[in-house]
């Protein structure tokens, strides 16, 4: 009986805990907003831009919102770094995907990078969040213009939304992760997820 009170108490009480992917190619923004959401979420402040280097392997930010855990893993985005991706994919809740809206000319790689993400059959279902990063920059496109240019195929049946943000000063960044939050709580791959860790609600214990 005790155990049963003490796995109802937990379920109620305890926060959910989310893994999310940062992903993009090098030089889009992925440590910048790591590190942006630390400041906006956490009493630690990140670090400064001009102090960020480019990832080599694999950073680690935990930030909370609300009543949920948020575990970021942003990846090394450079093109022989890419290939580590996959190995992060299966325990992934959503995937945020970060493009420099800024550099038209790197536009194809991102959507080679992004195609591939998609395709992968370990984030089957994984909500996906596209980043139009460096609005604060006059040259950059918009969410709306990243999209039709993207023009991504195989998302008919995966929550996504393009969000233009600026890592950089926050502009859409708090909206953003509500909305990421919001979908995760209610998406198909939490639930997949869920079962397969053994975890189930007091209905069914």
């Amino acid at each position: 009986m005790f155990s049963l009170f003490h796995g109802l108490w937990k379920y109620l009480f305890s926060k959910a805990e989310f893994h999310v992917l940062i992903l993009g190619i090098d030089k889009a923004g992925k440590t910048t907003l790591l590190e942006k959401l630390k400041g906006l979420y956490t009493n630690l402040e990140g670090l400064p831009p001009d102090r960020i280097v480019p990832t080599v392997g694999l950073n680690i930010g935990r930030v909370e919102l609300s009543n949920t855990k948020l575990v970021f893993w942003d990846l090394g985005g450079q093109p022989s770094l890419r290939s580590i991706w996959e190995k992060y994919y299966e325990e992934a809740h959503a995937v945020v995907f970060v493009i420099d809206a800024s550099c038209p000319s790197r536009f194809e790689d991102s959507k080679s990078a992004l195609e591939k993400v998609i395709r992968h059959e370990d984030l089957q279902g994984a909500p996906l969040l596209i980043l139009a990063n460096k609005q604060d920059l006059d040259n950059a496109a918009s969410s709306d213009e990243l999209a039709r240019y993207l023009d991504l195929k195989n998302l008919d049946e995966r929550i996504y939304m393009f969000e233009a943000v600026s890592t950089l000063d926050g502009m859409g960044i708090k909206e953003s992760m509500n909305w990421l939050v919001e979908v995760m709580e209610r998406s198909k791959r939490t639930e997949m997820l869920r079962v397969r860790a053994g975890v189930t609600s007091p209905a069914s214990a």
